[in-house]
């Protein structure tokens, strides 16, 4: 089974073709923004770190910026820096041009003498980029090549009964076509965290499942709270979910029933096929950001009581049990699958429907979070800002 992808120099293959604009700190934001803005092809991030952190964070931040460089969907990247971050713009495109060899160009404000000066450049930088970019075409990829981010975010009652099997479902196709599906949100497990295990591939990978959960509630046990006084949270409880199990034990079906091939580290690169689990925290947002700088080229966003968030590298397919929540923001959800509800249609048929849709976001189409150009960033912490 094909689609058409853009064939990168290392091998992997996107689904989009962007020239990235990537803040090496928060006080680059605005002109990237600027940048993106001057450039058919190009887009941007808003970042809100890089600076006054503790090197634990720093890394955090970096392994983002390297990860959202290094995604497949991006073809070309302009860093733009202010001169006096923690980590300077050109230690930053050294670290990238280490790992690829796609395009890299930066540029520091101060250094250039302010705003105007460094957007010029950095347009120039990215229009030479955008145009070479263009002249790449779509080549037939085999769907072995892909990585699939599972999401969910607003969840509610029918999260956990119909958009959240049906992209279990998903999953389970995708993983018998031979490509790869990631999940993540490690807070979410907890509760269930027993069930998930059971799909560890090896005793290794069970006992993983059960490490993460176990430590992400240390963590927090260390800071004197308590995971579940923000988890449901209250928009999750008015929708019909009491407890943090609850929730949880909803949550996992969205990552299928295959064996769990692997856990990774947030924002890394996995090494093997198949069914993934990234240790994350369960704020949507920031666990699409980990996944995106992990390398998934797409995501599906199960949501029951909505939600407009996208990302600007990567297509967020926005999948839905509700058929009120579908029929108030049709401009957001991109899929209804409420018919499980209603016992119009199944699981598994619809499985395939999103499967198909999925094959066409790969080839080209845009989701709704897309045609806004929605981008929604955030960077998990280990620690306080200093």
């Amino acid at each position: 089974m094909e689609f058409l992808g853009y064939r990168r120099s290392d091998g992997r293959v996107g689904i989009r073709n962007h020239v990235l604009i990537l803040p090496a700190c928060a006080c680059g934001s605005e002109s990237c923004r600027v940048v993106a803005s001057q450039v058919r092809g190009a887009v941007n991030i808003i970042f809100n770190t890089g600076c006054s952190d503790v090197a634990a964070n720093t890394a955090m931040s970096q392994k983002v910026l390297t990860g959202f460089a290094l995604n497949p969907n991006v073809y070309g990247v302009v860093i733009i820096g202010l001169g006096c971050e923690t980590v300077p713009h050109r230690e930053l495109r050294e670290k990238i041009e280490a790992l690829t060899d796609k395009p890299v160009a930066s540029f520091g404000i101060q250094e250039e003498g302010g705003t105007l000066k460094t957007i010029e450049k950095a347009v120039r930088a990215a229009r030479d980029m955008a145009a070479a970019a263009s002249r790449q075409q779509r080549v037939p990829c085999d769907i072995s090549e892909l990585l699939m981010g599972i999401e969910c975010g607003g969840s509610d009652a029918t999260s956990g009964i119909a958009s959240n099997p049906a992209v279990g479902e998903l999953s389970d196709l995708l993983v018998d076509a031979g490509a790869s599906t990631m999940m993540s949100e490690t807070i979410e497990f907890i509760g269930g965290e027993h069930v998930l295990a059971k799909r560890g591939a090896t005793p290794e990978i069970h006992n993983q499942i059960i490490q993460i959960c176990k430590e992400y509630e240390e963590h927090l046990a260390g800071a004197g709270q308590n995971c579940r006084a923000g988890q449901p949270t209250p928009g999750n409880k008015a929708g019909g979910l009491s407890t943090l199990d609850e929730k949880s034990l909803g949550c996992i079906r969205k990552g299928g029933t295959r064996p769990v091939v692997e856990v990774v580290e947030q924002a890394a690169r996995p090494t093997k096929r198949g069914a993934i689990i990234m240790d994350t925290a369960g704020y949507d947002i920031s666990s699409v950001t980990s996944m995106v700088a992990g390398g998934c080229q797409a995501i599906v966003f199960t949501t029951g009581r909505g939600t407009p968030t996208g990302n600007a590298i990567v297509p967020v397919i926005k999948v839905t049990g509700n058929k009120l929540t579908y029929q108030r923001m049709e401009d957001n959800m991109d899929v209804d699958v409420s018919g499980i509800v209603d016992g119009t249609c199944t699981i598994k048929e619809s499985g395939k429907q999103l499967f198909d849709e999925f094959l066409e976001v790969c080839n080209g189409k845009m989701t709704k979070a897309e045609a806004y150009g929605f981008s929604d960033i955030a960077v998990d912490h280990v620690c306080r800002f200093v």
